[in-house]
């Protein structure tokens, strides 16, 4: 994929590029590049990837019908930004923000209770499929996949979601994607004063609700292979003394849209024990990856018309700390399956 750089629009401006003819196909050719790039910032922002495709459809849409009157004084993809930019803050504002079951409550004692209680009220965060990021491109630059990764991590984007819509902006600018204190004053409208006021303050409520937001402690990439490895065999064969061990004594296990969560090893040992010696367990998981982080899609057997096949049940994003796992993130949604470029359905063993 051929990314448009800022040189590549001075050269158009000037006569010698595309942008000198100001149709429907030039806007569609030079934008489409940055579209990956504009629903990791929506999705950072929104915490949703239904959401967030749904403000890039929209940029793309203010965009293609604006284009004849973009002047050019900055690149398209800061044009493409500031739209986007705006057009989540605006819906921010009649949208309350999403959680993750670890962020609205104590963790639950009952792990053999009912799972079937799903509160409506609560709109809670997605996990975001690297498929939709082409964060591991050959192409790419290893610093900015590894930058990619860490701004996207699921711990992360739920602290962004505690802070004010205009400081989340600001904080996803100027710390997650790096751009100049004026760069965000100009897409904001704002002065570099405002923003470095806001950014500071968005950094220090983020200290203070959510200080290891941002903190990744992973082994190495042969290392953390072995132990999803031996995780996902521990799994489907309900061996809970392995996935003990491969947990941290203090990890943490959330299921999403449910809204209980469990933190240490005698609470984990009584839900894995529950859940997965039961009939119908999971017989197969695959690996995928969101949020730059390692993640399985699990399949249980299929019953009345779907009997004889797997379907998919649940989206596992697995959090390091150290040499261990100290997070599962386990989304009870199936069609986040498919996000992930994965079927719903497989044939049995």
């Amino acid at each position: 994929m051929t990314i448009v750089t800022d040189e590549a629009q001075a050269a158009a401006r000037a006569g010698r590029g595309p942008l000198r003819r100001r149709g429907e196909n030039d806007f569609e050719t030079l934008a489409a590049p940055f579209r990956p790039e504009i629903l990791a910032l929506c999705y950072r922002m929104l915490g949703s990837i239904h959401d967030a495709e749904d403000l890039v459809q929209e940029t793309y849409l203010r965009g293609w019908r604006a284009y004849g009157d973009f002047e050019g004084r900055a690149s398209l993809r800061t044009w493409l930004y500031r739209i986007a930019t705006n057009a989540c803050l605006t819906a921010l504002e009649h949208r309350a923000r999403r959680p993750l079951p670890t962020g609205i409550g104590a963790p639950s004692t009952d792990p053999e209770g009912d799972l079937s209680a799903i509160p409506p009220e609560i709109a809670w965060l997605q996990p975001f499929p690297d498929t939709l990021t082409a964060l591991d491109a050959a192409a790419a630059d290893p610093a900015s996949v590894v930058a990619a990764r860490a701004g996207l991590r699921l711990a992360l984007v739920a602290a962004l979601q505690l802070l004010p819509p205009r400081q989340r902006a600001v904080l996803i600018l100027r710390d997650v994607l790096a751009w100049r204190a004026a760069e965000v004053a100009e897409l904001l409208g704002m002065t570099a004063t405002a923003v470095n006021s806001l950014l500071k303050r968005a950094r220090a409520r983020l200290a203070d609700l959510a200080p290891d937001a941002d903190e990744v402690r992973e082994p190495s990439r042969a290392e953390q292979r072995e132990i999803l490895d031996r995780w996902a065999a521990a799994f489907v064969d309900a061996d809970v003394d392995t996935l003990m061990e491969l947990l941290t004594e203090d990890a943490v296990w959330e299921m999403p849209p449910q809204p209980m969560w469990f933190q240490g090893t005698e609470m984990l040992r009584r839900l894995l024990e529950f859940r997965l010696r039961g009939p119908g367990r999971y017989r197969r998981m695959i690996p995928a990856s969101a949020n730059g982080q390692p993640a399985f899609a699990l399949y249980l057997p299929g019953t009345g018309e779907h009997a004889g096949r797997l379907v998919a049940g649940s989206l596992h994003v697995i959090t390091f700390r150290g040499g261990r796992i100290g997070k599962v993130s386990a989304f009870r949604t199936p069609a986040l399956i498919a996000l992930a470029g994965l079927p719903l359905e497989l044939e049995a063993p």
